[in-house]
């Protein structure tokens, strides 16, 4: 099955796939990725396809929506991912985002994450969406507030991880 893709001035917003295996592998190994999002465990290529087909497409498949791969219009370059993500443990969907070292503070954070919050009440219907971060993540909560969430209080959004986040959320 396949999914929408969006654009925005700069990017092209397309569902992450298989086609992302190289990208997805450089993403999650990145030294941001790991200190604020966690070491996943992609050590191999292999790990990364494996990480695809357990989350990425059963997130598409079960909501209709998920991780969207960003690419420079410009030039065809993948620079990073932005998404919508239902998890278990929190009532609202939210919104994440993460980019290859180089490509932050140049707006597309902003610029991508606009984008899926209109996708996510035009297209998908959403009420509210939230967003969760470290407190140590400065760059991602200024992004967040940014968008226009508001922070509501500290959550353990994860089972197997005792890290605290901030949690933010808005009406649609």
């Amino acid at each position: 099955m396949s999914y929408k893709s969006f654009e925005t001035e700069r990017l092209i917003l397309k569902p992450t796939d298989l086609e992302d295996v190289d990208f997805i592998f450089e993403l999650m190994n990145s030294l941001k990725w790991i200190e604020y999002i966690g070491d996943r465990n992609i050590k191999t290529k292999e790990d990364a396809k494996q990480y695809i087909i357990d989350r990425h497409i059963p997130n598409f498949e079960k909501n209709g929506f998920g991780s969207y791969t960003l690419i420079l219009k410009e030039n065809g370059n993948k620079i990073g991912s932005s998404g919508l993500f239902k998890r278990e443990a929190l009532e609202v969907a939210d919104i994440g985002f993460a980019f290859l070292d180089g490509f932050d503070g140049k707006g597309y954070g902003y610029e991508s994450s606009m984008k899926i919050l209109e996708v996510a009440k035009s297209e998908f219907g959403l009420k509210k969406v939230s967003a969760i971060t470290l407190p140590t993540n400065i760059a991602s909560q200024k992004l967040i507030e940014k968008l226009g969430l508001s922070y509501q209080k500290m959550v353990k959004p994860f089972a197997d991880d005792d890290d605290e986040l901030m949690y933010y959320e808005m009406d649609l």
